[in-house]
């Protein structure tokens, strides 16, 4: 039988009066529990609160799609609690060895509450401990998930010039062969200094960098005319080159003088070397692109952490808007247009500066979302006396006035399980507020419009 020294060592009741301890021991049931044996399972009436006396237990739920464990020691209070909202039991808590709990019904919780208001005072704070941890533990899965689909952009984005790049360089080692084995042939021929600089005035005409590539009418034209050329002075196995010479705008007419200086066979060397240097340049072209590529995206991801940088800094609101539709690229590009209205004096704003940007990602995926991946989303920034003001507006189907007043609430979410948390906009509402500043939103079918308040930093006044 539990007395009350026993139910002294769980702290919320380590100092009550001993009259108080003798009625909660009354009113309670002690439960002797077995290895495995469960006292509440998920989903049943949450009709009871629990004070763990002796044992180990364990709780264990789905919460959002989620599987959540967690430990119970002695001197746990668990269960429902005074006040508490909650209807049902969200996890289900075993026994993992033989242990000892006191069950005290919340039928009781209104007696409770008068004749032990110290206690009561206890379990309010220890129930907005538990919401505190569970807000915190969402938040941060909400990070977690929000990342992730960050990253999974960033790799395929980073990938594709990577892919570009490593695909350039593998063709680029066989172009240096051909190049080299020309090279040889052309050596073995007792050529003229007329002869040679001949071929290396058209080697340089043809790798020139500012070459505007023609349409595709036009390649194909090209391509018949150098092929044809080639064959009339009996090179009939030489249309890969025709092909490739035709990308570079190059006209048959001027091959005529190789023909004109040089026998066949040296026209012909000479012609290998000179499409594999104009495939060479074209190859150095599109990996200085994808490196360049790769590079603006490294750029950009280290702009949207703030990284090596001081935590609070002024923010150029519209730069830090730009890293934000860089980093959300992938999804922009699937068939959003971004329509940009920006206010061509810099907005600065003392921030920090990778939490700002976690603010236009929340706002900016959720309009992604709204329109379904295909709209128009505008960006606007303006001044309004001493504040910076950021419009992002998209046309999807707008938030119903029965959704509109609940959007900034934690964990309200219209989307469907596993694909929300509820906690994006809350986040954008507390970081705004963090940064002294206001959020509004205006909805209606085809224009919904976040627009977020910040004060100027002094550097702009």
């Amino acid at each position: 039988m539990v007395d009350k020294t026993e139910l002294r060592r769980v702290t919320e009741f380590a100092d009550l009066p001993d009259d108080q301890l003798d009625w909660f021991l009354s009113q309670s049931q002690e439960m002797h529990l077995k290895a495995g044996e469960m006292y509440s399972r998920q989903g049943d009436p949450a009709d009871a609160m629990f004070v763990i006396l002796e044992g180990h237990l364990q709780g264990r739920g789905e919460l959002n799609g989620e599987t959540v464990v967690f430990d119970l020691e002695p001197g746990d209070v668990t269960g429902v609690l005074p006040f508490s909202r909650m209807k049902q039991f969200t996890v289900g808590q075993r026994a993992e060895t033989d242990s000892r709990a006191l069950r005290f019904p919340a039928s009781l919780f209104p007696d409770l509450i008068q004749r032990m208001p110290e206690l009561t005072k206890r379990l309010v704070g220890l129930m907005s401990d538990r919401i505190r941890e569970v807000t915190r533990l969402e938040q941060q899965r909400d990070r977690l998930a929000s990342l992730g689909k960050l990253s999974a952009g960033l790799a395929h984005e980073l990938n594709n010039p990577a892919s570009a790049a490593k695909r350039a360089a593998s063709q680029l080692r066989e172009m240096i062969k051909k190049i080299k084995s020309a090279s040889l042939e052309l050596g073995k021929r007792d050529l003229t200094p007329g002869q040679k600089t001949e071929i290396e005035k058209l080697e340089a005409l043809f790798t020139q960098k500012d070459v505007v590539p023609p349409d595709a009418l036009t390649i194909s034209d090209l391509e018949d005319q150098i092929d044809s050329l080639l064959r009339s002075h009996g090179q009939n196995d030489l249309w890969q080159l025709a092909a490739d010479l035709a990308r570079r705008n190059i006209k048959p007419e001027i091959l005529e003088s190789l023909f004109a200086n040089l026998d066949a066979d040296a026209a012909r060397a000479a012609l290998v070397r000179i499409a594999a240097s104009v495939e060479v340049a074209v190859l150095l072209h599109e990996i200085e692109s994808s490196t360049s590529r790769i590079s603006d995206l490294v750029g950009a991801i280290k702009e949207y952490t703030y990284m090596d940088r001081a935590k609070v800094q002024n923010v150029d609101v519209v730069k830090s808007l730009e890293t934000t539709l860089t980093i959300l690229n992938h999804k922009l590009k699937q068939g959003v247009a971004v329509q940009r209205d920006y206010q061509r004096v810099p907005l600065l704003v003392n921030s920090f500066g990778s939490e700002l940007n976690q603010v236009w990602t929340n706002i900016i995926d959720n309009a992604i979302d709204a329109m379904r991946g295909k709209g128009d989303l505008r960006v606007r920034t303006y001044r309004d006396d001493d504040c910076v003001v950021v419009e992002i507006a998209d046309n999807g189907p707008g938030i119903s006035p029965e959704v509109q007043p609940h959007i900034f609430e934690p964990f309200f979410t219209t989307k469907g399980v596993g694909e929300g948390t509820g906690l994006g906009l809350d986040t954008v509402q507390r970081i705004v507020k963090k940064h002294r500043g206001n959020i509004q939103v205006n909805s209606k079918p085809g224009d919904t419009r976040f627009q977020v308040w910040l004060p100027l930093a002094d550097a702009t006044r």
